[in-house]
């Protein structure tokens, strides 16, 4: 028992020293001081921290320029509402079977109240028209948002051969 007691007021007078070591460099919580406000200088130009800075070497390579064609022919386009905007979904036939990566490119438009786009798709060379429209067919969508859509009336979809729009 004697032990004990000894033992914890030993224990006691030494947690009662810490008190008076707040300040110095042995607590470790005081290792870094406290935090004080720095005005910083006004920036030359705004910088995105975020994006890394591109290397010579093992930096990543600028994505090649998209090489689409236009779709032979757009055979529906359909505009279907979803929370917070719409999707429209377009339909068409290559002008052969082999194409791939298909795409709605936007166009810059002159006219206000309307969206353009082009149905574009890459395609081999050669081979025009192989296989039936049934196995040429592909569908692209897009969803535009209801900030994108304001003021908008018309979404006209540009093929090789036809143009399809729908109108509000």
């Amino acid at each position: 028992m004697r032990k004990l007691v000894l033992a914890s007021l030993v224990v006691a007078t030494s947690l009662a020293g810490c008190a008076a070591v707040r300040d110095s460099r042995v607590n470790p919580a005081n290792w870094f001081g406290r935090s004080e406000t720095v005005a910083t200088p006004p920036a030359e130009s705004e910088v995105n921290t975020l994006i890394p800075e591109r290397r010579a070497f093992f930096g990543k390579r600028d994505a090649p320029p998209y090489e689409g064609a236009l779709v032979e022919q757009v055979t529906e386009l359909h505009i279907r509402q979803v929370a917070g905007g719409a999707v429209v979904e377009v339909s068409g036939v290559l002008t052969s079977i082999e194409g791939y990566d298909v795409r709605l490119v936007a166009l810059e438009e002159a006219e206000a109240g309307s969206l353009s786009y082009e149905f574009r798709a890459v395609q081999p060379r050669y081979g025009e028209g192989v296989g039936n429209a049934h196995a040429r067919a592909v569908t692209a969508a897009i969803r535009l948002t209801e900030q994108e859509l304001a003021g908008i009336r018309t979404i006209r979809v540009v093929a090789r051969d036809n143009i399809r729009s729908a109108s509000r």
